[in-house]
């Protein structure tokens, strides 16, 4: 499997957010549909709605995903990377190392594709997986995933100390909002529309839920009297059968519209 995870953040993204450039291409999409095309328009949207999340769904809280034996494996396979299989892209983002697509967390998460079903209310199959390995300074803005993400398994494999993940209920994507002004990190958090709740795991504990469809973030990683770490594993998932409508290269073909070959 090849890592297929969330883009860097691009300046060409009308979003300000780490990994917006998906809906970026999108919103970008429909519109030149609506130019060209106007009556597919509708037929257009209704082609990504398997990538939308019900607003009715809230997150899971998972105690114990994992039995003993394969929390050890986990642990056994965390401290076995070998410094040159990090990643370290994200080092200055978000205090983080990474490492993707992992051959044990690979079949993992295939294992863990029939739970993961039946938790959402609808089949998935597997996209891609990531360790990472945060540091002291560890820090994860607020943002959505791309649909790439539209299930994510967030599993705590150790930690110093406990590190709270906030999660919003599930909202529509903020397409065509504008303008995206100065301080919009904290419109969102203090919103009345918007409503999070914190989620804090302790190692062997996990949490499911939908990254493209739920405003999340991690404030910085709380000062700790010994160094401060925090070690998750990401199993992201996606609805069976929709991994064609995610690569932007193939909506010209897949609409019968050649104009949609300019997105970018």
């Amino acid at each position: 499997m090849n890592s297929r995870s969330a883009e860097r953040i691009d300046e060409s993204s009308a979003y300000p957010w780490y990994d917006s450039k998906w809906l970026t291409r999108y919103t970008q999409a429909v519109d030149i549909v609506r130019r060209v095309k106007p009556g597919a328009e509708a037929e257009c949207v209704a082609a990504f709605a398997p990538l939308r999340t019900d607003r009715r769904f809230e997150a899971t809280r998972l105690e114990r995903p994992f039995d003993d034996a394969t929390v050890a494996e986990i642990k056994t396979t965390v401290a076995s990377f070998h410094p040159t299989a990090l990643e370290f892209h994200e080092a200055k983002m978000h205090g983080r190392f990474i490492v993707h697509d992992h051959p044990y967390f690979t079949a993992l998460q295939e294992r863990m594709e029939p739970l993961i079903s039946e938790a959402v209310g609808e089949e998935v199959e597997s996209l891609y997986n990531f360790v990472s390995l945060y540091t002291a300074k560890g820090v994860c803005g607020i943002h959505m995933d791309s649909p790439q993400s539209k299930w994510t398994f967030d599993y705590c494999v150790d930690q110093s100390g406990p590190w709270p993940l906030y999660l919003s209920q599930v909202v529509d994507w903020p397409e065509g909002e504008d303008p995206w002004v100065e301080g919009w990190q904290e419109q969102i958090k203090r919103s009345p529309d918007v409503r999070f709740t914190s989620h804090t795991l302790e190692p062997g504990q996990a949490v499911l839920f939908s990254g493209s469809s739920q405003w999340h973030y991690r404030d910085p990683m709380p000062a700790s009297d010994r160094p401060a770490f925090c070690n998750l594993l990401f199993l992201h998932f996606i609805p069976k059968g929709t991994a064609g409508l995610l690569y932007f290269k193939n909506w010209a073909e897949r609409f019968g519209i050649p104009e949609l070959a300019t997105v970018e």
